[in-house]
C-alpha cells in the first residue's frame, strides 16, 4: 500500500512507497500523521537499550517543508487512465459503460482542426462512437453529451492516479473534492 504524502498545511504532494515513507520517518521529516498505522517495520536491536527499533507507518503523513504556492495552480497531467476514471468509464456519446480496452480519448474539437489535448476538450468515448464521429464535432452531428468535461482538482487528481486507496486516505481526499465531482458517486 502507498502512503499519501502531504505538506504541513495538508495539501497532497505525492504517493510514496512504504520504503520511501520509512526514510522520511527515519530522517525526522514527518510533521504529523493521520489514520491508524498500517505497517510496522522492525529493525535491529539497540545496543544501549536492548530494544528492537520499530517504525509504525501511517497511511497519511505530512512532511516538513513547503511547496511553492505556484505549484498548486498547475493543471493535473492528462492521461487515458485518469480520463477514463474521471468519466467513470462511460462513453460521453452513447452512455454505455465499457472496459478500458474498449475506450478511447475523444477530442470534441479534433486536434486536426486545432483542438487541444486538454481536460476540457477530452472525453471518454467507446471505439464505435469515436469511429462514427470521425473528424467532426458533436454539434455537427447533432449529438449531445451525457456529461460535461471538467478539470480535476488536486485532491481529485490524487484519487485518479489509480492507487489502491485505503479508507483513511479516501476520506481525507474526498473531504476536499467539490460536491459536483463525479468521483463522489463512485
Amino acid at each position: 500500500m502507498d502512503v499519501l504524502q502531504l505538506d504541513v498545511s495538508g495539501r497532497p504532494q505525492a504517493w510514496l512507497s512504504a520504503k520511501d515513507a520509512a526514510v522520511l520517518y527515519a530522517n525526522d521529516s514527518v510533521a504529523w500523521t493521520l489514520g491508524n498505522p498500517f505497517l510496522v517495520l522492525r529493525g535491529g536491536i539497540q545496543r544501549r537499550t536492548g530494544l528492537q527499533s520499530r517504525l509504525e507507518l501511517h497511511p497519511i503523513i505530512a512532511v516538513h517543508g513547503a511547496i511553492p504556492s505556484r505549484a498548486w495552480r498547475l493543471t493535473p497531467s492528462l492521461n487515458n487512465a485518469k480520463l477514463f476514471a474521471r468519466d467513470r468509464q462511460m462513453c460521453a456519446y452513447c452512455g454505455g459503460v465499457f472496459p478500458t480496452d474498449e475506450l478511447t480519448r475523444e477530442h470534441m474539437l479534433p486536434t486536426s482542426r486545432g483542438g487541444a489535448d486538454s481536460w476540457m476538450n477530452c472525453i471518454t468515448a467507446c471505439r464505435s462512437c469515436n469511429s462514427r464521429k470521425g473528424n467532426r464535432t458533436p454539434n455537427e452531428l447533432g449529438w449531445s453529451l451525457q456529461y460535461l468535461p471538467y478539470v480535476p482538482s488536486l485532491h481529485e487528481d490524487m484519487i485518479l492516479r489509480g492507487r489502491r486507496i485505503v479508507a483513511d486516505q479516501m476520506e481525507f481526499l474526498l473531504a476536499s473534492v467539490p460536491a459536483h465531482s463525479r468521483l463522489r458517486l463512485c
